[in-house]
């Protein structure tokens, strides 16, 4: 059957001879450390169990009556010193919880906040004369007192106050830029299809000779001549029709030269074209080109 009762010894320990009853053995748990179990079990007190069971709410004269109602032997004198000396020491440091503070050297200032009903939201409570404490953020303890009529300042850690200064502009977020692939970009299906029939004129130009259309024939060795409107006309008309053409071209060092190409597109004074002579799809300035024709056969 369960004991009621524990033998306190001089040695700061308590001895349970069986099993105890289970509010004995809770509270002795909470009162005392286990220190060994078997057929008997052993307690020790320290002044940590001790301020462990007063920080339940139990006081020093509960403890006492505690031990001596279920000692089969008298409250040893160390125990008892114990228990009253931690006691002394218990709850003289407190410490809590506060979202911010409020500090003011005029104590009657503070209770004039303190006592204001509009403050109620923050639920200040009085620390000392000169410091409340607040359960709201220092931001929102801010705007609140500027709300009704006062002008806190915040401040710092470490006491200084805290300087508002401009507030900041900042520049929105650019997005990335796109990855640039590496290589040259891969070719659309329509220009694919232009440098086909580009080579295949090209083909063509190699077995037909050169010649431009009537009446501006020109002379064999010199460049084909023509106005910047038909030459804009033939180029556009051999992109459509995938003809090569002639032409005749200057560079920018001033080089004249013939070649035969095979348009693929014109845009923004630019053709873009397979260039038989150099075998290779090339570019041209068209206000460098003299003129334009096609190549027809005999």
């Amino acid at each position: 059957e369960p004991l009621d009762h524990v033998l306190l010894q001089a040695d700061l320990t308590a001895v349970a001879p069986g099993p105890l009853r289970r509010p004995l053995a809770e509270t002795l748990e909470v009162l005392a450390e286990v220190e060994s179990k078997g057929g008997a079990t052993v307690y020790r007190f320290t002044s940590g169990s001790v301020r462990r069971a007063l920080d339940t709410g139990r006081t020093a004269a509960e403890l006492h009556n505690f031990l001596a109602a279920h000692s089969r032997t008298p409250v040893p004198q160390p125990l008892a010193y114990l228990v009253d000396d931690v006691a002394r020491k218990h709850g003289r440091l407190r410490v809590g919880a506060a979202s911010a503070y409020v500090r003011c050297e005029d104590d009657a200032l503070l209770n004039e906040v303190l006592a204001d009903r509009r403050s109620e939201p923050l639920r200040l409570r009085l620390l000392a004369p000169t410091v409340l404490a607040a359960q709201a953020e220092p931001a929102v303890l801010l705007a609140r007192l500027r709300e009704m009529g006062y002008a806190p300042a915040a401040e710092s850690a470490t006491g200084e106050v805290v300087l508002a200064g401009p507030a900041g502009h900042r520049t929105p977020p650019r997005s990335a830029p796109e990855p640039v692939p590496d290589g040259p970009p891969r070719p659309d299906a329509r220009l694919l299809t232009a440098a086909v029939r580009a080579i295949r004129a090209g083909d063509l130009a190699a077995t037909t000779p050169h010649r431009p259309k009537a009446p501006r024939q020109t002379p064999t060795g010199e460049l084909p001549r023509t106005t910047s409107a038909d030459t804009l006309a033939t180029m556009q008309s051999a992109v459509l029709t995938g003809d090569a053409v002639w032409i005749g071209y200057v560079n920018a060092d001033g080089a004249a030269s013939q070649r035969v190409i095979a348009p693929i597109r014109v845009e923004g004074g630019f053709v873009t074209a397979y260039d038989h002579t150099a075998d290779e799809v090339r570019t041209y300035p068209l206000h460098r080109v003299t003129g334009a024709a096609e190549i027809t056969e005999e």
